[in-house]
């Protein structure tokens, strides 16, 4: 039950009505007998930086961000981790004292099921679907991994040449290429992995 000593936390995205993420959470929080709700928060993207105002305001304890808010929270935030500084995406914020502060737990999340495995990935091709914030995520984790290659299949060219102009310079040591979907049926017979991370994934 809601009370006005209940914590906030949310969500956001531009479309958020389909997302799973308050489910999974309030049934956890359920669980945990803790006095917190987690709420879905539609926001466009023109109006980002008026709803983490507006989440200051409230008291809204944190937020997890999911399409198309990973990358263009960045620059508003007060801090972020070393691992979002270095993927250039964000999907858990957190406030505190100074304003509002956030991290990349994509990456974690997409090690984790691979390294039970317990094989060599050293030799691997990845092929990964999508160039946006989690496609950007699974890069790192694929630089993480060791993988031999690492393309990335996206629709616009001018976004994928930007995704792959990102990683000039970064501290993940991976080897990144770039292709339209044409490109897709020649790379799937040599792909020793492939995630979906379009928005449909």
């Amino acid at each position: 039950m809601l009370t006005g000593k209940t914590k906030l936390l949310g969500v956001i995205g531009a479309p958020i009505a389909h997302s799973l993420s308050p489910l999974m959470h309030n049934a956890a929080i359920a669980h945990l007998g803790l006095d917190y709700a987690y709420l879905p928060f539609p926001v466009q993207p023109e109006h980002l930086k008026t709803a983490l105002d507006g989440f200051a305001a409230i008291g809204l304890q944190g937020f997890n961000v999911t399409i198309p808010h990973k990358q263009a929270i960045v620059p508003l935030l007060t801090e972020i981790t070393a691992i979002a500084q270095a993927i250039g995406a964000v999907n858990t914020v957190w406030h505190t004292e100074s304003g509002w502060s956030g991290t990349n737990t994509d990456v974690e999340g997409f090690l984790h099921p691979l390294q039970r495995l317990e094989r060599d990935w050293s030799q691997a091709v990845a092929v990964v679907l999508g160039n946006g914030g989690a496609a950007r995520a699974v890069v790192a984790g694929c630089a993480q991994l060791g993988c031999a290659a690492v393309h990335v299949v996206g629709r616009d060219p001018e976004k994928l040449a930007a995704f792959l102009a990102s990683w000039v310079g970064s501290p993940l040591a991976v080897t990144v290429q770039v292709h339209t979907w044409e490109a897709l049926p020649d790379l799937l017979p040599h792909a020793d992995l492939l995630v979906n991370k379009t928005p449909i994934g």
